[in-house]
């Protein structure tokens, strides 16, 4: 059984900047995704990724803000999303000011 994709949200907001957030159930858990998904979760501009939460091969569950990758505690699908849209409007807040 392959990954099957159970979520996906694009917008594009006024300034051009993209949100896009993209979740798949994977068919087993590993050590690195014991909560068998895989999710990218991306704000950005212009192909630059300026918030990012992700847990690729290799990583695990992380997040980049700017050129900053720190480790992410993946608790539900709802916090992550959660968490991810509160680092984008605080950024978009950021370069507001």
């Amino acid at each position: 059984m392959k990954a099957a994709q159970i979520f996906h949200d694009k917008a594009v907001l006024p300034d051009g900047s993209i949100v896009e957030m993209t979740i798949w159930q994977l068919p087993e858990s590993s050590l690195e995704r014991p909560h068998r998904l895989k999710y990218s979760l991306f704000y950005g501009r212009d192909g630059t990724r300026i918030v990012g939460y992700d847990n690729e091969r290799g990583k695990g569950d992380h997040k980049h803000l700017g050129a900053i990758e720190a480790p992410y505690k993946f608790v539900n699908v709802e916090k992550l999303v959660a968490d991810f849209l509160a680092d984008v409007e605080r950024t978009i807040n950021e370069q507001d000011a």
